[in-house]
């Protein structure tokens, strides 16, 4: 985890899993995973776990942190924080009862608004009903191409303050796309050696069905052999749109 992070929609990062396997496309230049085998070989005690070499690989084998569970308690600002960068909570190897216990700790400090994002949308589904929300709470899928808008449909079955999408890196025109429900909406290019270039008229379509239903555009990145390599500049501007938080009496 990090008090800080480079991410341009968040603030910080707190993983309590590492870990994950391949589920899709967007999957296939995992940062994730790129930097997990740097930090197996610098001697990081949470990436000694390797992965199953088909689906994963060195150093991203899903493993719990209970740890970890304790260090947002021990941040003294309110900060965003953007939950496992480096894992999917909802995967299936991580047990109910652990997630609960997530859930528990964004609960139980309301001074800080957690960002979780997966990727597992039917699992997030499943168990949406056995877990607490709190409102400090923002639950969001990641929806690389036109193929996985079924996850969107499994997003708005949680009753998350705050839904939201992230297009990145997006690999094709999200044609069919429904916003209902959703307060945000995330979109960027691939970063890194093996990138796939995105198109602007797929970047433009979203921003204009976000424009259009009075949802929140967020811009990342053009992306090409690194984050910063193409900027973030979408006809003429940039988007750093951010959701409207829910007001709760209390």
């Amino acid at each position: 985890m990090s008090d800080r992070s480079a991410i341009e929609w968040t603030e910080a990062t707190w993983n309590p899993t590492t870990g994950c396997d391949q589920v899709s496309d967007g999957c296939d230049n995992c940062y994730a995973l790129t930097l997990a085998k740097r930090l197996k070989a610098m001697g990081s005690a949470k990436y000694q776990n390797d992965g199953d070499p088909r689906t994963s690989g060195p150093g991203f084998g899903l493993t719990l942190h209970p740890d970890a569970l304790r260090v947002p308690y021990g941040w003294k600002s309110p900060r965003t924080v953007f939950v496992n960068s480096m894992s999917d909570l909802f995967h299936a190897r991580v047990p109910l009862s652990y997630v609960q216990q997530v859930f528990d700790v964004m609960a139980d400090t309301p001074q800080h608004t957690y960002q979780v994002l997966t990727k597992r949308a039917r699992r997030l589904r499943q168990v949406a009903d056995r877990l607490e929300w709190p409102d400090n709470l923002w639950m969001g899928v990641s929806v690389e191409s036109a193929k996985e808008l079924p996850r969107v449909d499994d997003l708005c079955q949680a009753p998350a303050a705050v839904r939201f999408l992230s297009c990145e890196p997006l690999l094709g025109p999200l044609e069919g796309l429904d916003l209902t429900g959703v307060h945000w909406v995330i979109a960027g290019g691939e970063s890194g050696p093996r990138f796939r270039p995105v198109r602007e008229e797929w970047v433009a379509g979203i921003r204009d069905l976000c424009v259009g239903a009075g949802v929140a555009f967020f811009f990342k990145q053009w992306g090409g052999r690194t984050p910063k390599a193409s900027g973030r500049i979408l006809q003429g501007r940039t988007w750093d749109q951010m959701p409207l938080v829910p007001v709760t009496a209390g």
